[in-house]
């Protein structure tokens, strides 16, 4: 449908800037746990390659407001009972979450991020610390496949599991020295529920860190179906650095455009 004069004109919140892309909700709402100093700069980076790739288009905020499905309603004198140009999950492919702490969503806005994924297909890529966010959300535990068991900082041998997956050929090597803070992974964790595409070889793994896993099994970066939605897990990113890497970057814009559906 060709919009009117009147349906472009400036402040019309009906018209969508980002018509024909796809669109990436980055939140970072950190409020009630820890704030880690990268997460300013891996939103401006995620941002960046949305829009020097062409992949996608990312919508900044470090709160939680457009989590929800229903109607954003304004506040105040001005807008108290109006509906504002604000858009919710409705309008987005993926959502891009670096949570810490308990959170701030309601019930309704969880549920509504569950739906998001499992019933209407959509992607959700989890950033670093992740794995420690809505720790009260036993759902949410579920839905990224893990929790954080322990954490151990270094650089240690990763092996790339998957070399297939987008992204995964930036390192040039099957295996490849790194320097980052790693998970210790705990339940709901299980082979049977992810795709590793990364992992830490154990035997560079500290040995206090370890004996948490007896197994020897150290998932960096993972993915995993939801419903008929797409999860996909980056450990890294505790350091601004690791934003700055071109292999990494490769990693999380091709990984974004999986989680999106662009590849297989």
């Amino acid at each position: 449908m060709t919009p009117t004069s009147a349906d472009v004109r400036p402040g019309n919140h009906k018209v969508d800037p980002w018509a024909g892309k796809r669109r990436l909700l980055a939140v970072a709402d950190v409020q009630t746990g820890y704030h880690h100093d990268s997460i300013s700069h891996a939103l401006a980076t995620v941002e960046r390659l949305g829009y020097e790739s062409g992949a996608f288009v990312a919508n900044i905020r470090t709160d939680s407001q457009l989590i929800t499905k229903q109607p954003i309603i304004g506040q105040g004198a001005k807008y108290q009972g109006k509906s504002v140009n604000a858009r919710n999950l409705d309008h987005y492919d993926a959502l891009f979450l670096l949570p810490s702490g308990e959170g701030t969503l309601t019930l309704q806005q969880k549920e509504d991020l569950l739906t998001f994924i499992r019933d209407d297909g959509k992607g959700l890529v989890v950033g670093h610390a992740g794995l420690l966010g809505f720790y009260d959300w036993p759902e949410f535990g579920e839905l990224i496949g893990g929790r954080m068991g322990g954490e151990f900082m270094g650089e240690v041998n990763v092996i790339v599991e998957q070399p297939s997956f987008p992204g995964a050929a930036a390192f040039g090597a099957q295996s490849f020295l790194f320097p980052e803070q790693y998970p210790i992974l705990t339940a709901p964790y299980s082979r049977e529920k992810v795709e590793v595409i990364l992992r830490v070889a154990p035997e560079t793994v500290p040995s206090t860190a370890r004996a948490k896993r007896v197994d020897g099994d150290f998932p960096v970066v993972w993915t995993r179906r939801y419903g008929r939605g797409r999860v996909y897990h980056l450990s890294w990113g505790h350091h601004s650095a690791t934003w700055d890497d071109p292999r990494f970057q490769m990693l999380v814009t091709k990984g974004i455009e999986w989680a999106m559906g662009v590849s297989a």
